[in-house]
Order: C-alpha cells, then sequence, then structure tokens
C-alpha cells in the first residue's frame, strides 16, 4: 500500500463533508495542500508564487534577491504587485445531473468544495476572483474582486445554492464569453453532460477571446466505473425517464461510449490549449489543486 501523502488527510472530500461549513473545508483543503507542499511530492512549486519567480537571463538584476541566493542557493526576482495579480472567474454547474451521489457526496458538492478551495487560495495569493453558478441559465454572476469579504459572499452563495433545473452548458458558456472582456484565466467545474460539439464551441469561444481556460470535469466514481448489478431502475436526474435494464448486458459498451466521450474531451482541450482534468468524486483535491498552481505558474 502505497504511503499517504503529507497533508492529504485534509483533502478527502468525504471527510471534509463533516466539517461545519464551507468556508472551514476550503481554509482545511488549502492549508492541508500547502502543507503538503511543503513537505515534498510537488518540489518546484513555490509557496511564495505571489512574491517570486525564477531569475530568467535578461532580468534586471536590481531585482534579484540575493539573501534568497545565499540561504537557499536558487536564483529568484522580487515580484511586483501589478506582476503578479491574476483575474479568474470559476463557472460551477448546478443543473440537477449534479445532484447525483454514489458515495456520499454529490458531484455539485464536490465541485462546490473545488471552487471554494480555488477561490480560498486565490484571495489568499491577493489575486482577484469572481464566480458564476449556472444550470439552463445564468444563477448568480459575482465580479471578480479579491478581498476577504467578497470571498465571503462567494462561499456564501456556493453554500446556499442546490442543484434545481436542466443544464444549459454551452449557452452559459457562450454568455460569459462575451461577458468576460478582460483576458483572465476561466475555471470550468462541470459534469459536462450536454451535446458535446456545443459544449467544445463554448470552450473555444473562451480561448478565441483569449482567455486561459482549465476544466475540471466531474463525475461520481460510480459514472466512471459503472458497478451496478442485478435489475436496475436507472432515473434521468433532469427528465425524470426511468428505463429497467440488466447491467451487465450493457456495461462493455457503456464503458465504450463514455472512454470516448472522455477522450473526445481531453484531446480536443489540448489541441485547443485548454487544461483538462477528470474529477472522480472519490478522489482528494491535492491534484487538482496542483493542476491550478502549474497553470498559474505558467500564466505568472
Amino acid at each position: 500500500m502505497s504511503a499517504v501523502r503529507p497533508g492529504r488527510r485534509y483533502l478527502d472530500p468525504k471527510a471534509l463533508s463533516r466539517l461545519a461549513n464551507i468556508k472551514l473545508i476550503a481554509r482545511t483543503v488549502v492549508e492541508g495542500f500547502i502543507s503538503g507542499l511543503h513537505q515534498s511530492p510537488y518540489h518546484g512549486f513555490s509557496v511564495e508564487f505571489s512574491e517570486y519567480r525564477e531569475y530568467v537571463p535578461g532580468d534586471d538584476l536590481k531585482h534579484f534577491d540575493w539573501r534568497v541566493l545565499a540561504r537557499c542557493d536558487k536564483h529568484y526576482i522580487k515580484q511586483y504587485q501589478e506582476e503578479t495579480n491574476l483575474r479568474a472567474t470559476i463557472l460551477v454547474d448546478c443543473s440537477r445531473s449534479m445532484a447525483y451521489s454514489s458515495n456520499g457526496i454529490s458531484k455539485f458538492t464536490y465541485g462546490c468544495y473545488l471552487a471554494a478551495s480555488l477561490a480560498y487560495l486565490m484571495v489568499r495569493q491577493q489575486d482577484s476572483v469572481g464566480m458564476v453558478i449556472f444550470d439552463d441559465k445564468i444563477r448568480h454572476r459575482i465580479p471578480p474582486k479579491s478581498s476577504p469579504s467578497h470571498l465571503r459572499d462567494m462561499l456564501v452563495v456556493l453554500e446556499n445554492t442546490e442543484p434545481s433545473s436542466r443544464t444549459g452548458i454551452a449557452g452559459t458558456l457562450h454568455a460569459m464569453a462575451e461577458a468576460v472582456k478582460k483576458r483572465g484565466l476561466v475555471i470550468i467545474i462541470s459534469d459536462l453532460l450536454e451535446d458535446q460539439a456545443e459544449v467544445l464551441r463554448g470552450i473555444k469561444h473562451f480561448r478565441h477571446n483569449r482567455h486561459e481556460v482549465i476544466i475540471f470535469h466531474v463525475l461520481d466514481e460510480a459514472e466512471l466505473s459503472f458497478p451496478f448489478s442485478g435489475l436496475t431502475t436507472f432515473r434521468d436526474m433532469e427528465t425524470g425517464e426511468k428505463l429497467m435494464m440488466e447491467p451487465q448486458f450493457f456495461r462493455d459498451e457503456y464503458s465504450k461510449q463514455l472512454d470516448a466521450f472522455i477522450r473526445q474531451y481531453r484531446r480536443e482541450c489540448t489541441e485547443g490549449f485548454v487544461d483538462y482534468l477528470l474529477a472522480d468524486t472519490s478522489r482528494p483535491f491535492d491534484l487538482l489543486l496542483a493542476r491550478y498552481l502549474a497553470k498559474r505558474a505558467r500564466l505568472g
């Protein structure tokens, strides 16, 4: 059995669901994650990323930090705040399909924990972050800011939202691509269960407008593994339509179609210079936060 990574016990979704509120959850995830960074598996991510960047030949030496060189034998340039500020918008899908859960934590709850943790981390870096909650239309839109009170407003909205309607991902993506005028980072947290070609066009609309994009494709572990057996009734969470079937007769075809669905998103995102990461609701948040930090470092 592999050893638990430092700080990973603070990142388990089911354990986090027992905490009192989403602000505590976000703080626990971020502080546990940063504790893990200090202790190793992600060497190369600097926890001081809002203040320093690595020296590049040609940089003005008046900003060179000689104390860091003496102490750590590393070459860093002190950055000013205007160099490091990032402007980000987090889009969270609250359509009814996101309410699905097989393991005690729904896709929507998992997505909220992820969104809250990312927002907490960004405000900690003094970056500006906004949030959009949507189903078949935009339910809440909070413009980017970087104050602690602004973070509290976003967390309150997340905590008070429940999945409620049908999916409208593509339309929301197009609307927000037109609405977000300043170039920045767009993070999409969704199960992406809509017409795939339309969703991909919406993602490309952001790239056409020169935004950077990260996709966290949230799926329940049962959607990924299809563990059902015996005569089972399946119900569409958005239309209410029911289908009774023997899962073993369809498992191979289901797995084949799901694999094609995921590969298509991954391929087209890669070709369009969009970061894509599959987010299994049974998995801790460290890889997802690390992917954000990697993107953040490239943008910085």
